[in-house]
């Protein structure tokens, strides 16, 4: 028995109505087909057609109708001579079957070809279902990178705002930092005016006074004249002295023409007497092969700091040592005073700090580190590392 694919979705509940629909369908159709072998004059087929619509509309297929025909041959057989093959009832019998399968033939049929087409659109689905996915991903490629060029973007403005406002700090720093300069400055100009009157001008004018007195006093004795020539003589070492002490302070000359040895040694040796503090100076030969920039910043350095000593400190002494270390030179400048809070001093809007931050600044002009440590009960120890094999000034 052969099923053109027409399923038939028959419950559990619905069978004995459908069983009842079928007999009553299988009495018809062995009227029908009775009527028909009986009947020589009807040739179209429209009893079988209609037959055939009648079991499509019951819900049956091929199988369902061709049991139907046999269950009527059968019951036909006494009546009929189903031995003729070839011009009698089984025949027409047969053709009144295949009549009757017509209805049901061109639904399955349509059902066919709505399938094909039915095929067709799920492959032009599929395909099309395919090129979305492909679009799909590439535009969640597209979407990731746009969304990661977004994100870049809005990094980048991040570090745009935070590099403006680092700018916009550093510019009041420097802004600050150049008034506490300037008032340093005029600090540093005050002092040198005050010592240049104090001491120099004094001195040149009790100079005057003295000349003055030898003019009107050539009646004194020989030993008067001596005692007041002395005294005279005294006056102009001492200006003299201090027009030294003074240039000393600001370039010495010793620096350039002997190095920065004897420089550092004499300068420890005045501040030395001056100020009434030991002061130990310690250093290797092999620090006067540095370039000339680079001798001057470790001159300055030492110079600053021993100043914050007998400033600030009130040290009873002092050292400065300078060594080789694996390609730098390193100086260190200790003493016993009293120590200070370096952070707080360094981040502090007072004009003390400025020494601080130009011994740093001198340090890194020639690539160089500066580190400052202050122990309570220890005292302070200022640290500056340069290069010894490169020559280079930042600008």
């Amino acid at each position: 028995m052969l099923d053109f694919g027409i399923p038939r979705k028959v419950t559990d509940g619905n069978t004995q109505l459908f069983r009842t629909a079928r007999a009553g369908l299988s009495a018809r159709y062995l009227t029908a087909l009775r009527r028909h072998l009986g009947d020589r004059r009807a040739g179209k087929g429209n009893r079988a057609q209609s037959m055939g619509r009648a079991a499509l509309a019951g819900g049956m297929a091929t199988l369902d109708l061709a049991i139907m025909h046999e269950e009527a041959v059968v019951a036909l057989a006494p009546s009929h001579d189903f031995t003729d093959a070839r011009n009698g009832p089984l025949k027409r019998a047969g053709v009144f079957f295949t009549n009757a399968l017509m209805p049901i033939e061109a639904a399955q049929r349509a059902t066919r070809e709505t399938n094909g087409h039915l095929r067709q659109r799920n492959e032009m689905l599929r395909v099309h279902t395919a090129d979305l996915a492909t679009g799909n991903r590439r535009l969640e490629r597209e979407i990731k990178r746009r969304k990661a060029g977004e994100e870049a973007v809005i990094k980048v403005k991040e570090q745009y705002r935070q590099l403006l406002l680092q700018s916009h700090v550093m510019q009041k720093k420097l802004r600050r930092m150049t008034h506490q300069i300037i008032l340093a400055q005029e600090e540093e100009r005050k002092e040198i005016s005050r010592e240049l009157h104090d001491e120099v001008v004094q001195t040149l004018v009790g100079i005057n006074v003295q000349l003055s007195a030898l003019g009107k006093g050539a009646s004194v004795g020989l030993h008067a004249l001596k005692e007041k020539i002395a005294l005279t003589q005294r006056l102009v070492e001492n200006s003299v002295n201090a027009v030294h002490r003074f240039a000393r302070e600001l370039r010495p000359a010793v620096l350039d023409d002997l190095g920065l040895i004897p420089a550092l040694h004499t300068y420890c040796k005045g501040l030395a007497a001056r100020k009434n503090i030991k002061i130990d100076l310690k250093a290797f030969s092999g620090v006067e092969g540095l370039g000339s920039a680079k001798r001057t910043v470790l001159y300055r350095v030492a110079q600053e700091a021993l100043t914050n000593v007998v400033r600030h400190a009130q040290a009873t002494q002092a050292s400065v040592e300078i060594r080789e270390v694996p390609g730098r030179v390193r100086m260190e400048i200790s003493d016993d005073g009293r120590s200070f809070p370096v952070e707080q001093t360094l981040q502090a809007r007072n004009p003390n700090r400025l020494g601080l931050l130009g011994m740093r600044e001198r340090v890194e002009m020639v690539f160089g580190t500066l580190a400052i440590k202050s122990v309570p009960g220890k005292g302070t120890t200022v640290c500056a590392e340069i290069p010894s094999n490169r020559e280079k000034i930042k600008k």
